[in-house]
């Protein structure tokens, strides 16, 4: 196998993590809009806090099936490393059938039991409310949320990130388009508020599938892969993404409950500053997205490399594309630390609730250098298979470690939303650590075989 220079190395990474980052740069984007617009609602406090409840709420029932990309990532990226071409097909074709069936019985649930899931974590009836209005239209659209991470994964795998990055676009435009015309109302459809925004994300969720149907019909794929012309359910494979998702679906659903039980002790310390988390958590996502795009890069890198039978490159790969993430989140780090009202008027114009979150944007500005080592590193233990171990590090350093801290230091102690954002950092550095050292002295000899 080649080996690349330090200056086509670090290209290279670049090459596969820059339109990964795109991507994931306009959900965040999607993310700073829908804010923005329910920002600019009458009571807009109480449409926040709301929202930053149906946001995470939707994020811990999607997190824990959407980890299916991660399981047809990793098998995918072997087997193109392998020259399986059409082993990738076998393993697409069985994870679009796993994700629709999963997606339509999960959306059936949780649309009956959206206005329970949002009183759970509401402290206040009108922020339930209007939390449970916008997970009533959220839900409907997880079937086709799900048909699209089985496309991300295959497309990721074989090193085609650019067409997430076309997605991307494409879904950030139409959400905006959407959440227009049902949040204030427009071509004579009355304005529906913050559940305007569910409604609207949704449709914009639809047509991303039929966008991945179309793509993956081009004669450039269908031809090389053959997962049209050989359309069925393997049980071997389908045995393998579940045994490698689970894990990744686990995390997920604990670490967004965490991060919801966070958002519910703000809630304690006052609905002004549940709305400034909301708004911290939204601003955040400048650091956090392209991170997670680096980790799209590495899980990648290391499939590939463990796949073709270089264990040396991909380790190699995981600590170069680490350090470039590291950079990345130090400049962001310095922003949030120097103007955090610059940054938070992009989400809202309520200078309550942006004087009230600018000491805890410090704060999250300065622990979030730390957890870019976490993500990116993390993600190349999952190509690797150890997902469980991520999990396991995870979920305890955000549980017993993150939630604990801020509860004692915001409520306890009576130090506030500062107190609250004070756990972060202990959070992260705890995180951080436990990842490099396993991705440093971890048995890679034996994650050969998944």
């Amino acid at each position: 196998m080649k080996i690349f220079s330090f200056t086509e190395d670090h290209s290279y990474i670049l090459k596969l993590a820059l339109p990964a980052i795109a991507g994931l740069s306009t959900q965040m984007i999607v993310s700073l809009v829908d804010t923005a617009m329910v920002g600019r609602l009458d009571s807009a406090e109480y449409n926040l806090a709301a929202m930053g409840i149906g946001v995470f709420a939707t994020w811990a029932v999607v997190s824990l099936f959407s980890s299916l990309a991660t399981g047809t990532h990793v098998l995918i990226a072997r087997r193109y490393g392998e020259k399986n071409y059409n082993g990738c097909g076998e393993v697409l074709n069985t994870s679009l059938i796993l994700s629709l069936i999963i997606g339509i019985a999960v959306s059936l649930i949780v649309v009956f039991f959206s206005y329970d899931i949002a009183d759970f974590f509401a402290v206040d009836t009108t922020v339930g409310n209007l939390a449970g209005e916008y997970l009533y239209y959220r839900f409907m659209g997880i079937p086709f949320f799900l048909m699209t991470v089985s496309y991300r994964g295959f497309f990721f795998g074989i090193g085609k990130t650019k067409i997430f990055m076309i997605s991307g676009v494409l879904v950030n435009f139409l959400n905006i388009f959407f959440n227009y015309i049902f949040i204030y109302g427009a071509f004579g459809y009355e304005g529906m508020g913050l559940a305007g925004a569910g409604l609207g994300s949704t449709l914009a969720t639809v047509c991303d599938t039929f966008f991945y149907l179309f793509v993956s019909a081009l004669p450039s794929y269908k031809h090389k892969f053959h997962y049209l012309k050989n359309f069925r359910f393997v049980k071997e494979i389908a045995s393998k993404i579940i045994k490698i998702s689970l894990p990744v679906s686990l995390q997920n659903i604990f670490i967004l409950v965490g991060f919801l039980s966070f958002i519910a002790i703000t809630g304690f310390i006052g609905t002004k500053e549940q709305a400034a988390s909301n708004v911290i958590f939204s601003a955040l996502l400048i650091s956090l997205m392209p991170c997670f795009g680096f980790g799209i890069a590495i899980q990648t890198l290391v499939g590939n490399s463990i796949g073709s039978g270089d264990i040396k490159m991909a380790k190699y790969y995981g600590y170069e594309t680490s350090k470039i993430a590291t950079a990345y989140t130090m400049i962001v780090g310095l922003i949030f630390f120097a103007f955090p009202r610059l940054v938070l008027i992009l989400t809202t114009n309520d200078h309550s609730v942006i004087e009230t979150a600018v000491p805890a944007l410090r704060i999250a500005g300065i622990g979030q250098i730390f957890y870019s080592i976490g993500v990116v590193l993390a993600n190349g233990l999952q190509a690797a298979g150890k997902t469980l171990f991520v999990m396991i590090a995870e979920v305890v350093a955000n549980w017993f470690v993150f939630v604990p801290i801020a509860y004692l230091l915001g409520v306890v102690f009576g130090f506030g939303l500062i107190g609250a954002w004070a756990a972060l950092p202990f959070y992260v550095i705890l995180y951080g650590g436990v990842i490099l050292l396993k991705f440093r002295y971890g048995n890679w000899e034996s994650y050969r075989k998944v």
